[in-house]
Formats: C-alpha cells, structure tokens, sequence
C-alpha cells in the first residue's frame, strides 16, 4: 500500500476582513488561529481550497 502525501498549511494572516467564503474555506481546512498547523492530503481538493486563500496561509 502507497503511504498518502501530506501538505502542512500554516496560517499566517487573520480571516477577519475577508470575504464569508474565504472564512468559510480557512473553517473547513481546520485553521481557526494565526500560526496554527494543519496536515492535510495532497490532492485536488485540498489545493483548490488553499487557492482560494492562498493570501492567508503558507504551505510549508
């Protein structure tokens, strides 16, 4: 079995001032505090979603 490639995305800017879809994106991607780390898989979905706030976060 393939082990699955993860990303890290760290959130470096606040989603206050932002527009409700990019809150809601920054939500669902489990980031809620500046400097907080998430590991996430590596696919489609999970890229498309950093795009849209790709102003906000870094990928590490």
């Amino acid at each position: 079995m393939a082990k699955k490639k993860m990303i890290e995305i760290k959130l470096i800017k606040s989603d206050i001032g932002t527009k409700p879809k990019q809150a809601k994106t920054l939500k669902a991607l489990g980031l809620t505090k500046i400097n907080q780390v998430v590991k996430k898989p590596d696919n489609e979905a999970i890229r498309g979603m950093i795009a849209t706030v790709n102003h906000l976060v870094e990928i590490l």
